[in-house]
């Protein structure tokens, strides 16, 4: 597992490992691959710039003009689908160990695929960290639960004034 890339399985994984190189080589990096309905698909495709700025709507129209060709030729669902190509979103799903670390001290919801610490599905507390293996909250009890990354059905941020202030304010170059 790489830091800057997210895990996917199923018809998911296959289509992350199509179209990350290519994001890559374009400056991007891959945050989420969804596959949303059933009759006509929607492939969901979350991206970041590797720069760290700002993601626009030509971002969205490069990307997808990008990824449509690529899946095109690869064509990994049999009947009709639809691309949507979009940023992450200030209340991001975190899906990279990269995401949880970049946001640590803000606050975020996990749901499990089966109960965890505390015999629990969901949480919800700060984020602490993550490394491959386990990501780290810190519920309002003030416990810290670690998490198993694997086990990870769902991650979000939640929209606070805080994270908001956080993702609002310019980048420091040097």
């Amino acid at each position: 597992m790489s830091e800057n890339r997210p895990t996917h399985t199923g018809l998911e994984g296959r289509i992350a490992d199509m179209i990350v190189d290519s994001l890559e080589a374009q400056g991007y990096e891959l945050v989420r691959v969804q596959v949303m309905g059933t009759e006509t698909p929607t492939v969901q495709i979350m991206a970041d710039r590797a720069d760290g700025a700002a993601f626009t709507l030509e971002d969205c129209e490069k990307i997808s003009r990008l990824l449509s060709a690529v899946l095109d030729v690869e064509d990994p669902i049999e009947s009709a689908w639809t691309l949507e190509v979009s940023s992450a979103g200030i209340d991001r799903p975190l899906t990279r160990t990269k995401d949880f670390n970049h946001y640590a001290g803000f606050e975020a919801r996990i749901e499990l695929n089966f109960p965890g610490p505390g015999n629990r599905k969901r949480y919800a507390g700060k984020l602490v960290g993550a490394d491959a293996e386990t990501a780290k909250l810190q519920l309002e009890t003030g416990e810290t639960v670690e998490l198993p990354r694997a086990a990870i059905k769902k991650a979000k941020l939640v929209l606070t004034d805080a994270l908001i202030a956080f993702t609002t304010q310019p980048k420091v170059t040097n």
